[in-house]
């Protein structure tokens, strides 16, 4: 089965960034997560197929950190889904 790739962007506040982004890896089907503060990337977080959110807590913990000092951005998420 192929895999075919698809990208989307959520506009969130800084207060809900860490949320948003831990609900994305729940998913599973995210590959990269990009954040954006006014069209300049922050912070990319390249996500491996597998890996526990356990694993990835000092990822969010940054994400938190980053989210404290925007008021608003995007998340463009990169996703899988068979074709």
């Amino acid at each position: 089965m192929a895999l075919g790739e698809w990208r989307e962007q959520i506009r969130v506040q800084g207060e809900h960034l860490a949320d948003e982004v831990k609900r994305l890896l729940e998913e599973g089907n995210v590959t990269h997560i990009v954040i954006k503060h006014e069209e300049h990337t922050v912070l990319e977080i390249p996500v491996t197929g597998g890996v526990a959110l356990a694993l990835l807590a000092p990822t969010v913990a940054a994400v938190a950190a980053v989210g404290a000092l925007l008021t608003h951005c995007t998340i463009e998420v990169i996703r899988t889904r068979p074709v």
